[in-house]
């Protein structure tokens, strides 16, 4: 009863939020579905798929959002092509990681590599990526292009700066910082900023937007992590960072404050031990016992209040108003 509740309340929040932009959502959703168009059957049928269980299109809301406030609530076509744009790349990326995590599930429903064979998924992965700069180059939006790739290089770098440092576990709290800011925080950063380029090319809106969003996806990738420590299996089984072996900000600062006897314990427990639940389980239990969690909250809203300081500025809005719930929404959210 209380997870229909919390879902109940999850929706209702992405609706009030969508609310002074649903015109908009829902012409992109066309525009959309129209750009990943082609005449390759098979193709059409992946992509029908693939918008049919689509998540919360919380990138696209971004873009609109950003856009609208710093605009007083005007738009234009780049504003529809860049949210395009954002959701091809975000979905080609989504796309190869279940090929590289050897996912069989997305969002509760088979991946595409789980239904069609990982060759046809890496290919259909290839084909959003051109798709999603065709749309740039066709329209002359080299300025779009330009912010969008500088993401898909950051996010590829952040992914393997990610596993290059899994393998020796001596990661700081500064790396850790620059693997989230590269591989999560600068996609959001990416939709934000598009959406003040696509209304006011050149201005300075544009750097503070793309400021505004990194920050939110900082606290996004936080808030992520945090889910691995719960009681609960929200968003992701519990203690599957550990599993895999990845150096999440609780365990980075519960290794920098505690004796070397108990550091080593971890190390060895997360190196060797690291398919043990019972083992998991006892480091997680430490982390707990030891402020990991409290920290990581801390600096979760740190970012959070960094992020809502940035926009302070701009006259109130509907817009403005409800980007800042977006901010709340991603470190309230229970998945």
């Amino acid at each position: 009863m209380l997870n229909f509740a919390n879902k109940y309340l999850h929706l209702k929040v992405i609706e009030r939020i969508k609310k002074p932009i649903s015109f908009e959502m829902e012409l992109f959703e066309k525009k959309f579905r129209l750009s990943m168009s082609s005449k390759v059957a098979l193709l059409n049928r992946i992509t029908h798929y693939i918008v049919n269980r689509k998540g919360k299109q919380m990138r696209p809301m971004f873009v609109f959002l950003s856009a609208k406030m710093v605009s007083n609530g005007e738009l234009s076509e780049r504003t529809y092509r860049g949210a395009s744009v954002i959701e091809l790349i975000h979905t080609a990326t989504l796309v190869h990681d279940d090929v590289v995590d050897d996912s069989n599930q997305r969002r509760s429903f088979f991946s595409i590599n789980a239904l069609w064979k990982n060759k046809i998924a890496v290919l259909v992965g290839d084909f959003l990526l051109s798709k999603g700069l065709l749309v740039c180059i066709d329209n002359n939006d080299f300025d779009l292009l330009k912010i969008i790739s500088v993401a898909v290089r950051e996010m590829s770098e952040g992914e393997l700066l990610q596993i290059e440092k899994a393998r020796t576990l001596d990661i700081t709290e500064a790396i850790y910082y620059n693997i989230i800011r590269q591989k999560t925080a600068t996609l959001i950063a990416a939709c934000c900023s598009l959406g003040a380029a696509s209304v006011k090319p050149h201005s300075k809106d544009v750097e503070i937007l793309r400021k505004f969003g990194e920050l939110i996806g900082m606290a996004f990738q936080i808030k992520d992590d945090l889910f691995d420590y719960g009681s609960r299996k929200i968003g992701k089984p519990t203690g599957i960072d550990i599993k895999e072996q990845k150096m999440t900000l609780p365990l980075i600062y519960t290794l920098n404050n505690c004796s070397n006897k108990d550091r080593d314990w971890i190390v060895n427990s997360i190196k060797r031990y690291n398919k043990d639940p019972k083992r998991v389980k006892a480091v997680i239990a430490f982390v707990k016992d030891n402020g990991g969690l409290d920290y990581a909250v801390s600096k979760m809203k740190e970012f959070q209040s960094q992020a809502l300081e940035l926009i302070q500025h701009y006259p109130e809005s509907k817009y403005k108003e409800a980007l800042v719930m977006m901010v709340n929404y991603v470190i309230d959210r229970n998945k």
